[in-house]
């Protein structure tokens, strides 16, 4: 059985498409910067339709010129120097996830000494030689993200497979720069043939992945991202990118998180600065730090709360280009040797998620510092291969828990327009790997970062109530839904009604006189509808009725006194809109009105 795609990093960050690799070598030169002129990169929230966001690009006066479909991000074409602008207008609008700079990422160097056959004490100190009676990597694919590999070396080419050269979109994996093909060396070469050196792997297959075609080896931020993501959707187990990673490239993450999810792992080199670079640790990516033959941290290795596990880094026997070998001295060689140890976890138990694969990883380290389970320079210890393999057969979780998912923006019953923004709460045991959003049954987006956050466009929908539900997965496939959420989509303007009723008295006639029981009639009219019309004698209401333009009042004048009284007629509308008419009439001392009073016969 396959087991999950494992990506070994150690690499630069690359350029966006827009430029050419030789401008790109340009630029970096001539300028001293570490970014791609001209070219950011952008993700918009899920959901959000490639018409609104394609018009949020062009009020920046930017244009996507090219689409990473599987992460959902964006490079842009945006005018030189106007990056920062641009980047800090994009990032406070509530519709983009994030918005960065193409930055040019740094190899994790190393330093080749001659090249030359010696005993290569990183394998026995790993215990790889006991490892290998059990497995030595066969089924798993290693795809290695770096400056291209030698095909013809002796020691690599039974082992190499199709690869992809994503910074110029071809199959050219040739090498540019030696290091590519070092790092390969490091965690596949062919053993036990007589030839060479052996490797950690060396029973696995190896995927050139060209991230990047400038001669210093640099690469670019989306480069790299984009051969992550293709990796992942071609076979690739393992990824292995020996180059400075930073958490803020957040392409990079991105690309690493979409890996994982395919059920692989990522390791990244920690960097030759011997510094802490203050990085936070990244829960998609295993971060290593390099060691020396005696269990203690390389000079050159960087540390911190970052670093996941170590390994050997120095004095390292790997295959070199013109099908010679060299020692090397680096983190971009820890990276390689512990995705060979993940490939002998993943071979000796193919039936382990991507975390749980990370767990046997550490919980199998040794322990450079007795009693500490995390150190700063080590992580959770160094790399043992053979301890590995034992607790990954040893290991028999099924994960039968589904995640929990919640709705929580908006809320039940609420109204939305224009864009909707969506927010969604996801848990699990072991990790979430996407959340999906649907609007009455369709899917509207996929989100696979926390927090899980989706836009959704309302103008292409009818007026009226809706539907929402959120679906989260695990690595292991479970899957749950939210509770159902509804929602009222309301785009139609309501039209403000300002105009307020007519209404008149047609009987009595004003200054009439009246005698007897009077019939008033009154008559009402609205743009919209009148509501209610109510007729008030002196003040005190008579009669109401409601929903009608025309009602008849009547009203006994002989208990009445004499004199002159005041009838008023009020009629409202449906927007609360009033209007009054009011008329004096005369009782007693005067003629009456034949056409306000009812005969009758009278007393003689």
């Amino acid at each position: 059985m396959r087991f999950k795609k494992i990506i070994t990093i150690a690499i630069f960050i690359f350029t966006i498409p827009s430029f050419t690799q030789a401008n790109a070598q340009a630029q970096l030169e001539n300028t001293g910067t570490k970014w791609i002129t001209g070219q950011i990169i952008v993700k918009g929230k899920a959901g959000l339709s490639e018409e609104k966001l394609e018009q949020i690009f062009n009020r920046s006066g930017g244009h996507s010129k090219a689409w990473l479909h599987q992460i959902n991000a964006h490079i842009v074409t945006v005018p030189p120097q106007a990056e920062d602008a641009i980047i800090k207008a994009l990032s406070n609008n509530p519709n983009i996830e994030y918005a960065e700079r193409d930055r040019l990422v740094e190899l994790s160097a190393i330093t080749p000494s001659d090249p030359g056959f010696s005993s290569q004490w990183h394998l026995a100190k790993i215990q790889a030689p006991n490892a290998w009676s059990t497995t030595t990597g066969n089924g798993i694919t290693i795809a290695v993200l770096d400056t291209g590999i030698e095909n013809s070396h002796p020691d690599l080419s039974n082992n190499l497979v199709s690869g992809w050269n994503s910074a110029s979109n071809n199959k050219d994996t040739s090498p540019i720069h030696w290091h590519g093909t070092a790092v390969a060396g490091a965690v596949a070469a062919t053993g036990n043939n007589s030839i060479g050196g052996a490797s950690v792997a060396w029973g696995a297959k190896i995927m050139p992945v060209r991230i990047t075609n400038r001669t210093d080896g640099y690469a670019v931020s989306s480069d790299i991202a984009n051969g992550l993501l293709w990796a992942a959707d071609h076979g690739a187990d393992i990824a292995n990118l020996s180059y400075d990673l930073s958490p803020q490239d957040n392409i990079i993450q991105n690309a690493a998180q979409y890996f994982r999810s395919k059920g692989g792992v990522v390791v990244a080199s920690a960097g030759n600065s011997n510094i802490d670079p203050g990085y936070t640790d990244n829960p998609y990516i295993i971060n290593v730090s390099a060691t020396d033959s005696s269990d203690n941290k390389a000079s050159f290795s960087n540390y911190g709360s970052f670093i996941d596990v170590s390994a050997p880094g120095q004095d390292i026997y790997t295959t070199m280009t013109n099908a010679s070998y060299t020692y090397g001295w680096g983190t971009s060689f820890s990276s390689p040797v512990t995705a060979g140890v993940i490939a002998l976890i993943m071979t000796a138990n193919p039936y382990l998620t991507a975390d749980e694969v990370e767990v046997v990883l550490e919980q199998s380290a040794d322990k450079p510092i007795t009693g500490t389970e995390w150190h700063k320079y080590f992580g959770h210890g160094r790399v043992n291969a053979a301890a590995a393999v034992t607790l990954a057969m040893q290991t028999n979780h099924i994960d039968s828990q589904a995640p929990s998912v919640t709705i929580f923006s908006p809320s039940a019953n609420s109204q939305v327009s224009d864009t909707a923004w969506v927010e969604v709460e996801a848990s699990d045991n072991l990790s979430i790997t996407e959340v999906e959003l649907y609007v009455d049954d369709k899917l509207i987006g996929i989100d696979t970062m926390s927090p899980y956050q989706f836009s959704w466009d309302t103008t292409h929908v009818a007026d009226g109530n809706v539907t929402f539900i959120a679906k989260a997965y695990d690595a292991a496939g479970n899957v749950a839904s939210s509770i159902p959420v509804n929602i009222a989509v309301d785009n139609i303007t309501d039209t403000i009604d300002t105009q307020s009723p007519v209404v008149t008295i047609s009987n009595p006639t004003d200054g009439s006189a009246v005698s007897r029981t009077v019939n008033i009639a009154v008559n009402g009219s609205d743009n919209i509808a009148v509501t209610q019309l109510t007729v008030f004698i002196d003040g005190r209401q008579q009669c109401s009725v409601s929903n009608t333009n025309t009602t008849t009042c009547s009203w006994n004048t002989r208990k009445v006194s004499s004199g002159s009284h005041t009838i008023t007629a009020l009629a409202r509308d449906t927007a609360g809109n009033q209007a009054q008419s009011q008329i004096i009439v005369n009782i007693g001392g005067g003629s009456t009105s034949t056409t306000t009073t009812k005969k009758g016969r009278g007393k003689k």
